[in-house]
């Protein structure tokens, strides 16, 4: 069964039921109050005979009887009073009796509502009447009571009517129910259809679907949901699509990288076979053959390297150090690649900054940025700050070079990603590999690392190792979180 016929039987259903419900109660109250107000009259036409009927011990003023019989004759209003011994004193005809148990309550003082099938006092017939009786005593005895009757067509006829105005309510209300159920069942239907055309959207690869999610039910809910989820699916995508081009440029990065060094060694190798080097040239040939294979394995080293750090499969060997000594020494170590660029380098570095990391990884960190600065830079400045922040050494390397865009700022964690693809083979040996090892290092430290740039303005690497926390440290840190 389709769900919005499932909708509108629930909701008939509970509205049927409701409307029943309401209208049995009201059917009920209204049939309760209708004979409720005729023995409150028949009440109140006995009270007033008590009053005036009534003239003494011995006498019934039988005049008044008839007028206030004659009055009522629309509603078909009788009276009848009987003595202390239950005999019939008006009208002046044989009649019948009280009923037994309806004259002991009488005797003790109590009225009695009668509605049912008996026997009429007037005539002995048998017939639908209600009949009260009113008890009147003198001096604590018993001396007369008063019977009003009056047949019960009207009453069930008033009823009856009431009854015909609640069904065809019911009916009216039933027909106006199954209207608005459909409606309602069917404005809930298109959006749970629209929500599945969505769907089968998506199914098919579209991940620009929208819905609507003005409302605040459920279904609103569930499309915000759906919403979100696309979205989700949309970055995914081309999250996947991007990491899918870094995989086959990856490959391709790789095998020219692996190519280069190879071909080289082939080609020397070739010439020497077949003596088509000079003699005094083979040195040079071996010299050159022996830095390609050296370039070769150090790139099988960077990418076996980057493998382990990114899989938590090295281990560091922690200790605080002084980072100015270090800091010194790559700056040593690079002067001449940056005199060769035309490079000036300058080291702002306080000599008491201690650093807790392992000593061979930071100065891999150093220099590794340090040299990258020194290829993107031609006659610059290379500047390398540092300081001690909250728990934490900071260090800046900064330089003044071609800079990058906010694409290539990006990538530039990626393995083999070279933000100037015009330098894939320099004297250097530049692999493309050292800033994604230089990121999984600093992550693995527990430190961040960041990068800001601008195309032509020059680059700034931001790094941060925390220092090491002792037990004071852990605890004065929990009083002040």
């Amino acid at each position: 069964m389709k769900l919005i016929y499932q909708q509108m039987i629930g909701m008939l259903t509970t509205i049927i039921v409701s409307l029943l419900v309401v209208a049995a109660l009201f059917i009920h109250a209204t049939t309760a109050a209708a004979w409720e107000n005729n023995f409150r009259q028949l009440s109140n036409y006995t009270s007033n005979l008590e009053q005036n009927a009534l003239l003494n011990k011995s006498t019934i003023n039988g005049d008044f009887i008839q007028t206030s019989e004659r009055v009522l004759s629309g509603q078909h209003v009788n009276f009848v009073i009987y003595n202390a011994n239950n005999q019939m004193r008006y009208p002046a005809v044989a009649g019948g009796r009280i009923q037994s148990k309806y004259w002991r309550q009488l005797k003790r003082g109590d009225s009695v509502a009668v509605k049912a099938a008996t026997t009429n006092p007037r005539n002995g017939r048998t017939q639908s009447i209600t009949i009260f009786y009113r008890p009147v005593f003198y001096s604590g005895k018993l001396l007369y009571v008063i019977a009003a009757y009056e047949p019960v067509e009207a009453i069930q006829s008033t009823i009856s009517k009431t009854k015909r105005s609640v069904l065809i309510g019911f009916i009216i209300s039933a027909a106006v129910a199954l209207i608005l159920s459909y409606i309602i069942a069917r404005y809930t239907n298109r959006r749970i259809d629209r929500l599945r055309t969505a769907t089968h959207e998506v199914a098919q690869g579209n991940y620009d679907v929208k819905l609507e999610t003005t409302g605040r039910d459920e279904i609103s809910e569930l499309a915000s949901d759906f919403s979100n989820m696309t979205d989700s699916l949309k970055a995914s995508e081309k999250e996947i699509q991007r990491q899918e081009d870094r995989r086959r440029q990856f490959m391709a990065d790789a095998a020219h990288e692996m190519r280069t060094p190879l071909t080289t060694i082939n080609g020397l190798l070739e010439g020497l076979a077949y003596d088509a080097i000079p003699e005094e040239s083979k040195a040079k040939s071996i010299e050159l053959m022996q830095n390609e294979t050296k370039r070769l394995i150090r790139i099988v080293n960077e990418n076996l390297d980057y493998e382990k750090i990114r899989t938590n499969q090295i281990i560091l060997q922690r200790q605080t150090f002084n980072a100015k000594h270090d800091i010194d020494n790559v700056a040593l170590q690079l002067h001449q690649k940056a005199v060769d660029a035309g490079d000036e380098i300058s080291v702002d570095v306080p000599d008491d900054l201690m650093v807790y990391a392992d000593h061979d990884r930071f100065v891999q960190i150093i220099f590794n940025i340090m040299q990258n600065a020194i290829q993107f830079t031609q006659n610059g400045h290379i500047r390398v700050t540092g300081q001690h922040g909250y728990q934490q050494a900071e260090f800046s390397i900064s330089d003044d070079g071609i800079g990058m865009s906010p694409d290539q700022v990006q990538n530039i964690w990626e393995r083999y990603y070279k933000a100037d693809p015009s330098r894939k083979n320099t004297k250097y040996g530049e692999s493309g590999l050292g800033l994604a090892i230089v990121h999984q290092l600093v992550a693995q430290h527990g430190g961040t690392i960041d990068v800001q740039s601008e195309l032509g303005a020059g680059t700034t690497f931001h790094i941060t190792f925390p220092d090491e926390q002792t037990p004071d440290d852990d605890q004065s840190h929990d009083q002040t979180a």
